[in-house]
Protein backbone atom coordinates (compact mmCIF):
# COMPACT_ATOMS: atom_id res chain seq x y z
CA UNK A 1 0.00 0.00 0.00
CA UNK A 2 1.35 3.65 -0.91
CA UNK A 3 0.82 7.06 0.71
CA UNK A 4 0.48 10.08 -1.53
CA UNK A 5 3.77 11.40 -0.74
CA UNK A 6 5.28 7.48 -1.94
CA UNK A 7 5.10 5.86 -5.66
CA UNK A 8 7.32 3.10 -4.85
CA UNK A 9 5.70 0.09 -2.38
CA UNK A 10 7.79 -0.55 0.85
CA UNK A 11 8.06 -4.56 1.95
CA UNK A 12 7.90 -5.07 5.53
CA UNK A 13 11.47 -7.29 6.05
CA UNK A 14 12.83 -8.28 9.11
CA UNK A 15 15.92 -9.82 10.80
CA UNK A 16 14.47 -11.78 13.81
CA UNK A 17 18.89 -12.32 14.86
CA UNK A 18 19.81 -8.52 14.67
CA UNK A 19 16.19 -7.90 16.09
CA UNK A 20 15.46 -5.49 13.19
CA UNK A 21 12.52 -4.55 11.24
CA UNK A 22 12.32 -1.97 8.27
CA UNK A 23 10.16 -1.27 5.19
CA UNK A 24 12.08 -1.49 1.93
CA UNK A 25 10.72 -0.14 -1.77
CA UNK A 26 10.22 -3.32 -3.70
CA UNK A 27 12.77 -2.20 -6.28
CA UNK A 28 15.26 -2.42 -3.71
CA UNK A 29 14.04 -6.13 -1.95
CA UNK A 30 16.12 -8.17 -3.31
CA UNK A 31 19.17 -6.27 -3.26
CA UNK A 32 18.85 -4.94 0.46
CA UNK A 33 17.83 -8.40 1.77
CA UNK A 34 21.58 -9.97 -0.07
CA UNK A 35 23.89 -6.96 1.24
CA UNK A 36 22.36 -7.32 4.73
CA UNK A 37 22.88 -11.21 4.74
CA UNK A 38 26.33 -11.01 3.16
CA UNK A 39 27.44 -8.30 5.60
CA UNK A 40 25.71 -9.46 8.81
CA UNK A 41 25.85 -13.20 8.28
CA UNK A 42 28.06 -14.32 6.25
CA UNK A 43 25.43 -14.69 2.89
CA UNK A 44 23.04 -16.70 4.81
CA UNK A 45 19.74 -15.96 4.31
CA UNK A 46 18.48 -14.61 7.73
CA UNK A 47 16.89 -11.07 6.70
CA UNK A 48 13.79 -11.95 4.92
CA UNK A 49 10.39 -10.79 4.28
CA UNK A 50 8.15 -10.44 7.04
CA UNK A 51 6.24 -14.21 6.55
CA UNK A 52 3.04 -13.04 6.85
CA UNK A 53 3.55 -11.34 3.34
CA UNK A 54 4.98 -14.03 1.78
CA UNK A 55 2.20 -16.76 3.27
CA UNK A 56 -0.68 -13.77 2.25
CA UNK A 57 1.47 -13.52 -1.58
CA UNK A 58 1.33 -17.56 -1.98
CA UNK A 59 -2.36 -17.70 -0.88
CA UNK A 60 -3.26 -15.25 -3.96
CA UNK A 61 -1.24 -16.98 -6.41
CA UNK A 62 -2.11 -20.30 -5.52
CA UNK A 63 -5.77 -19.18 -5.79
CA UNK A 64 -5.19 -16.88 -8.93
CA UNK A 65 -3.61 -19.85 -10.46
CA UNK A 66 -6.90 -22.48 -9.29
CA UNK A 67 -5.11 -24.54 -7.32
CA UNK A 68 -7.38 -23.85 -4.12
CA UNK A 69 -10.61 -25.42 -3.49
Amino acid sequence: MTTDGDADPRVPIRCNECGTESRIPLDDLAGMLDRHNDRFHDGDDVAEVDPAITDELADIVAEDMGLTT
